[in-house]
């Protein structure tokens, strides 16, 4: 069936559009729940994200169902798993041909803009107006594509260029319809650096260490012991941290490669006289550190936890500081009462947890994600929901608000009841979960699982290993419980309830056919059929 007829279909029973809710849909990159002091008080103070917090509802339990980048903005554009939405990886081009949330808000009169990063290797569609980041973007004097497809470079901050665009659409729109604005920063998306005005303020604060940061993740099982995400192992010195080659090039231990120095070398060219001297002059006192303490083992991951935090934070607090900004021009343009603001990541983070960085695994550090809402005099303010939502809900939530029929093909579940106090639970026990994205760049084997509110069960099948957690009892998912006798039982309805999902949500491949034995000969290939 068109596509144009599908979507007519679909607006037949569309509510008022004087009624309809503008929509703006904040997404920054890797921002961990625990870097908003609505949801942890003991990082850092977010008082701009924590006003969407206390004006709305606070998500507690909202998760991935692949947690890594491209994956992420597929599902929010489409409601859909990864298996479904054709994104499985950061490097798949989304088929901008689908039916999304943009173009069923803009065929029911909703101005449809997108402004920031993209990251689907294709160009947007479904949009009155975009202007996005090739790829990943910069931090400084980044380059964005516009609507015509040429590049132009803009000299400024990411975080402060995005909201500028931002708010100079708000001002121009067409104000005789709702809109539905994608904002989607590039920050604190590694390599993390920092405004100028933030490093000042964060470079010498001493960030609490998490209780696993020098866990022993060997002993868990394959996928940890051949994981790329250690901050010890595998933080660069130069590009990551910053430091001045000069500095290390005689401690063997430390001695950066090549790629590692023209790096370092590539970002501060992009950084402005006089910033640029200022920044590398706070740096340095990571370098002289280094060069005189000659560092190993914990000493070392210590030091490199601290100054990986310090610049994580340091965007974070820009960040938080530019979505102020959206706040205070929805307040002096009289559009607060009639402005849906949610505020998300495309996914957690680790922050030293296990002594890593990065994302990916199902651990709930990287699966859990922030979610904020707030629409003034609808949305009840200093709301709490601890129900078990996933980011295949965005969409159908996104829609069910704006009063717009939801699609069959999309899996999530329409939240409005829930976000407007109708309903306390919704219909789920369970949450899906599969990764794909091997072996490039942290080198995490693909698993797929089951989280249920206490329980949660992985299953790494290119290497036939199993993972059990006891999340009421072990919060940081260090024992696996896979053994023991007592669990057996919980253990047998957990593969049981990974099959029931498996055939629901019709991801049925087996094994998916990027990991055949063919294309990875040195893994184990078992069939997820016949395990249970």
């Amino acid at each position: 069936m068109p596509t144009r007829l599908i979507i007519f279909l679909l607006l037949l029973s569309t509510s008022t559009k004087s009624q309809q809710p503008n929509i703006i849909y904040i997404m920054s990159d890797d921002h961990d729940a625990d870097a908003i002091s609505a949801y942890n008080k003991k990082l850092i103070n977010t008082p701009n994200l924590d006003r969407i917090a206390k004006g709305g509802m606070r998500f507690n339990n909202c998760f991935v169902g692949n947690s890594i980048c491209s994956p992420v903005r597929a599902t929010v554009l489409t409601g859909q798993h990864s298996h479904k939405n054709g994104v499985k990886d950061n490097r798949t081009p989304f088929d901008s041909s689908k039916i999304t949330i943009p173009k069923l808000l803009r065929a029911a009169g909703y101005q449809t803009a997108l402004i920031g990063k993209w990251h689907l290797h294709s160009l947007p569609s479904g949009f009155d107006y975009w202007k996005i980041l090739p790829g990943q973007g910069l931090y400084n004097d980044t380059r964005f594509i516009r609507m015509s497809k040429d590049t132009v470079t803009i000299n400024g901050y990411a975080t402060e260029l995005i909201t500028d665009e931002a708010i100079n659409w708000l001002r121009d729109r067409d104000k005789s319809k709702p809109f539905f604005l994608m904002l989607h920063h590039k920050a604190p998306h590694r390599n993390f650096l920092p405004s100028l005005k933030w490093l000042e303020e964060w470079h010498n604060k001493k960030i609490p260490e998490p209780p696993t940061l020098y866990a022993d993740t060997v002993s868990k099982g394959t996928a940890s012991k051949t994981q790329k995400m250690s901050i010890l192992a595998d933080m660069k010195i130069c590009n990551d941290l910053k430091v001045d080659p000069a500095y290390i090039m005689d401690i063997p231990w430390l001695k950066p490669d090549s790629a590692d120095i023209n790096n370092y070398r590539i970002t501060f060219n992009r950084i402005p006289e006089p910033d640029r001297s200022k920044m590398k002059a706070i740096y340095a006192e990571r370098g002289k550190i280094l060069k005189e303490r000659r560092p190993q083992g914990k000493e070392l991951l210590a030091l490199k936890y601290q100054w990986y935090m310090q610049d994580y934070l340091a965007c974070v607090a820009s960040i938080d500081e530019n979505v102020g900004r959206v706040l205070d021009y929805l307040a002096a343009n009289a559009l607060n009462n009639n402005t849906i603001v949610i505020y998300t990541s495309d996914q957690g983070f680790f922050l030293g947890e296990n002594g890593w960085f990065d994302k990916r695994f199902m651990y709930d550090v990287s699966m859990n994600t922030p979610l904020l809402m707030k629409w003034d005099g609808k949305i009840k303010a200093g709301t709490v929901n601890n129900s078990l939502v996933q980011n295949i809900d965005f969409g159908p939530t996104m829609l069910g608000l704006a009063g717009v029929s939801i699609p069959s093909f999309m899996q999530g579940i329409n939240l409005k009841d829930l976000v407007l106090g109708n309903q306390k639970t919704i219909p789920r026990k369970s949450l899906y979960y599969h990764y794909y994205e091997y072996p490039w760049d942290h080198n995490v084997l693909p698993h797929l699982g089951v989280r249920q509110e206490r329980y949660k069960l992985i299953y790494f099948y290119t290497v036939n290993e199993w993972e059990l957690y006891d999340l009421k009892t072990d919060p940081n998912e260090q024992k696996n419980l896979i053994k023991s006798k007592q669990h057996q039982s919980t253990l047998k309805q957990l593969k049981k309830e990974l099959e029931e999902l498996r055939q629901y949500y019709d991801d049925t491949d087996d094994p998916p056919l990027s990991f055949r034995a063919d294309t990875i000969p040195h893994l184990v290939i078992s069939s997820l059929k016949g395990i249970y």
